[in-house]
């Protein structure tokens, strides 16, 4: 997803350096160049030679240091920079940068770069809330860095609160929604739905099905990541919140129609991928049911139809697309619904089909127009997100009113 990229990585002097060569493992694999630019203070952490060996690039410490293959080192390393990203960052580096210091080879070569910029503030708790530091994140904000604030919880210092970098795999993320697409959906507001509804039986079951939600969190993160305004309504699971996404958590199938419908006018696009539940029970036991000698009947009524509802209370120019899972007549039954439902698009799979479904990391989506199928290869179920937005946004035209009169 970074193919192609360059991420110019500044560590400081701080403890949580040795927390650096797991991300910068994780950015390689992503196909990125990254060229580390230490601190004096931080090699008294973390060598050199650590990410040396990751990399396959030589990493730069000293100003004059004339064995760097560059004409004028700090120079060239800006104009090849896509992305600075400075973790962590002391309060040190920090007044530095706010105040345009320059003096060693990380602060000369930032004060050159013109990409943009984010920092990872980490150091003590009353050092990162005191005035002057809170001054100088402030600075770089207006300046145009993105300040990525700190976790709390306990410091190597032995202190507890805010000061903490966060973890790699949050480090990141954050890197992948700044470089990995192009912000082709920026002003759009976007709606996804995702997860399974927990129906209950009694204080103790409830109904639900296997969803897992790693569809719908793809599709939220995909288009968060090319610059949309991202809501995602989510039924239980146990997967992370994707980055600059809202979330809002729900159980139920009357709790995700009240937020969906609650928020539905103002998207422009609304993607339904939770699996909502059908049918609730009719009457909820206060208590525990206890165990009989026979047999037991549940009598369940149907939930409100949230897609169905949605059909028929559209906006113009707003595009709708639902998920149809099937196991059998997977085309005409996603057809059918498509229709019944007066929306734009169904993006169908088979539980029966290898690699598709529930729980699984990848997913074969067939998208379903009036117009015709798509069928879509077997992929990573990021990469089938990016390939829905791109077919939506072919055809979800602004100016162009979407309702059934156009079809």
């Amino acid at each position: 997803m970074l193919n192609g990229k360059t991420v110019l990585l500044g560590i400081t002097g701080g403890i949580a350096a040795y927390k650096i060569p797991n991300l910068v493992s994780a950015l390689v694999k992503q196909h990125c160049n990254v060229q580390v630019v230490m601190t004096e203070n931080a090699t008294q952490f973390i060598t050199p030679l650590t990410f040396e060996a990751l990399t396959s690039r030589k990493t730069l410490v000293n100003t004059f240091d004339r064995n760097i293959d560059y004409k004028i080192g700090h120079i060239s390393l800006a104009d090849e920079a896509d992305l600075v990203f400075i973790a962590p960052a002391t309060a040190n580096v920090i007044a530095k940068l706010a105040h345009g210091l320059a003096d060693d080879m990380l602060t000369t070569t930032v004060l050159a770069c013109d990409c943009p910029k984010i920092i990872v503030p980490a150091m003590n708790t009353r050092m990162y809330l005191n005035q002057a530091t809170q001054d100088n994140l402030e600075k770089l904000r207006q300046y145009g860095w993105q300040v990525i604030d700190p976790c709390s919880g306990r410091l190597a210092c032995g202190v507890e609160g805010p000061g903490k970098m966060p973890e790699p795999n949050f480090l990141l993320e954050v890197i992948l929604h700044e470089l990995s697409h192009e912000k082709d959906m920026v002003g759009k507001k976007v709606l996804v739905t995702a997860g399974p509804t927990q129906e209950a039986l009694d204080p103790v079951r409830y109904l639900t099905n296997h969803s897992t939600g790693k569809m719908g969190y793809a599709i939220a993160q995909a288009a968060a990541a090319r610059g949309a305004q991202v809501t995602l309504v989510s039924g239980p699971t146990n997967l992370p919140r994707p980055y600059r996404v809202e979330v809002i958590d729900v159980v139920t199938a009357e709790e995700m129609f009240q937020e969906v419908t609650r928020c539905s006018t103002s998207q422009d696009i609304i993607i339904k991928a939770a699996a909502v539940a059908d049918y609730r029970p009719a009457r909820i036991a206060h208590d525990k049911m206890k165990k009989g000698e026979g047999e037991l009947s549940i009598p369940l009524e149907r939930t409100q139809d949230i897609l169905a509802y949605l059909g028929a209370h559209r906006t113009p120019n707003q595009f709708l697309c639902g998920f149809s899972m099937e196991t059998t007549n997977v085309l005409e039954n996603s057809r059918a619904k498509l229709l019944r439902k007066n929306i734009d698009m169904i993006a169908a799979n088979s539980l029966r089909e290898a690699g598709a479904g529930f729980a699984g990391d990848t997913n074969r989506l067939t998208l379903i127009t009036r117009d015709g199928d798509t069928p879509l290869p077997l992929v990573s179920k990021t990469e089938a997100a990016h390939l829905l937005l791109d077919h939506i946004l072919n055809r979800h035209q602004p100016g162009t009113e979407i309702g059934p009169e156009s079809f």
